[in-house]
């Protein structure tokens, strides 16, 4: 539930940012062009345009898109915070913003210039389980921009001077969150509902304010040669891609790397009984907060392959996916309580996740708020939904997909999430049809079966009247 800390470099960081801004133009002019012709192609076979190969250690999928002279690049290894074990908690993180800040051969400033030039971008992030690579350029400049990914995975500078920065700068980033009502609600959330040993059981925000002044950057070195290899690392190019020459690139540029880990996975799902330690209600108390952010839910026990999770994120998608939702159609547009509510299934991809109902209430209304969210809830849960809901939903689901892959970058996400969800390449034809095909038994089953709204786990993050802080755990 964290959200991502990431690092971000390209488009005029330093000079060139004229000649950058024209680039980006191109490259946006040149996606548009190709939108149409792109989601007439969605329903076609969509993996007879993908290729995938192991090079160099590298799971590599290529995918030629309707755009052209445009690459879009998107990748992810094991290495996020769930990697910490008993070390330093801020370690992940810090090696994470570290890459981006000079390599063996080449400074910041000169990889600065090298990207501006070509008007490419490059970033990394860390998130729960992952290092996230995301990366875009054209397609004549593809060699120079793999060529810098794999010298900042596999021979970052790492200098004092840098890790120094890095440190105060992510010190900043954490004193800036401790006041964003809707990240504290998230925070306190996951951490109720799963146990310690969970991956999703993230740390607070003051661990990580204590943790940081205190790492060190042989520790960096020590988490960045166990954890940064090749091995489950995946690398996905969608867009105008040659497809023979990437895979030429990548094998040179990571020829001869070596290591890297597996994903984190819990010893047995976490379970709605056992979270939050038989507390319902959580608060945080944030002073002189206009509005409360509310997260109300639980652990499904379930992950995203699990055979009654689609009909669970359909069910959810009923209640609470926009303004057709259920939540929205009463608690938003009859009752006039929030502006802001829905409920989704998440954190999945991986291991087990979580299911949530997330919304922001006036600290007037919180309680009316709350009081009225439980009783849609209820009667969700309840009576089920209905034929008419379900055939609804289906098709804007399905629609929704199919837009998202109206990009390059949308493609490359969604092979990318595919793919860490355990699927083949098949799933990107395979899912409209499996949702077409979930009945409303299913999503009934489904819904009480991993659901109870009696032990779901209430967080109120603002100025909420009688707080009391959250419990440790």
């Amino acid at each position: 539930m964290r959200a991502h800390r990431v690092t971000r470099r390209g488009f005029g960081a330093r000079h060139g940012l004229r000649t950058a801004l024209a680039r980006l133009a191109a490259i946006a002019a040149a996606a548009v062009a190709a939108t149409a012709a792109t989601i007439m192609g969605a329903s076609a076979a969509m993996v007879d345009n993908a290729h995938r190969s192991l090079v160099a250690g590298v799971d590599l999928i290529t995918y030629q898109t309707g755009v052209k002279d445009v690459v879009v690049i998107l990748g992810s290894l094991p290495a996020g915070d769930a990697m910490t074990g008993s070390g330093n908690i801020a370690i992940p993180t810090l090696t994470g913003m570290m890459l981006d800040r000079g390599t063996k051969t080449l400074d910041k400033f000169q990889i600065a210039d090298r990207l501006d030039s070509v008007g490419a971008q490059i970033s990394f992030g860390v998130g729960t389980q992952t290092l996230e690579i995301r990366a875009k350029c054209l397609k004549k400049d593809l060699p120079l921009v793999l060529g810098l990914i794999a010298a900042e995975l596999r021979t970052p500078a790492l200098s004092p001077a840098e890790f120094v920065k890095a440190k105060q700068q992510f010190l900043g980033s954490l004193q800036s969150s401790l006041q964003n009502t809707a990240l504290r609600a998230q925070e306190a959330f996951a951490r109720a509902i799963f146990p310690e040993n969970h991956p999703n059981h993230p740390h607070t925000t003051e661990e990580y304010l204590a943790a940081v002044p205190s790492a060190v950057l042989g520790d960096v070195k020590s988490f960045h040669a166990k954890y940064f290899g090749p091995s489950h690392m995946t690398l996905v190019l969608a867009g105008d891609v040659p497809t023979a020459e990437a895979e030429g690139e990548v094998a040179k540029d990571f020829a001869g790397w070596t290591g890297g880990q597996d994903y984190v996975r819990p010893a047995a799902p976490a379970s709605a009984d056992a979270s939050a330690g038989g507390a319902r209600r959580i608060t945080v108390p944030l002073n002189d907060k206009p509005s409360a952010s509310v997260m109300l839910g639980q652990p499904t026990g379930l992950r995203y392959r699990d055979p009654d999770a689609l009909p669970l994120r359909v069910g959810t998608a009923i209640l609470g996916r926009g303004f057709t939702g259920r939540l929205m159609g009463t608690v938003r547009d009859r009752e006039g309580l929030t502006y802001n509510i829905g409920a989704v299934v998440g954190e999945d991809s991986i291991v087990d996740g979580d299911w949530a109902v997330s919304a922001s209430f006036a600290p007037s209304l919180l309680e009316r708020g709350v009081a009225s969210t439980r009783r849609v809830i209820e009667s969700w849960w309840t009576d089920g939904v209905t034929d008419a809901e379900l055939s609804a939903h289906k098709q804007g689901i399905i629609g929704g997909y199919r837009v998202s892959l109206s990009t390059a970058g949308g493609v490359a996400g969604a092979i990318l999430t595919s793919l860490q969800r355990g699927y083949d390449l098949s799933w990107l034809d395979d899912y409209p049809q499996a949702i077409g095909a979930v009945t409303r038994e299913q999503v009934n089953h489904a819904i009480r079966t991993h659901l109870d709204p009696g032990a779901m786990v209430l967080v109120e993050a603002g100025s909420v009247a009688g707080a009391a802080a959250a419990p440790a755990h």
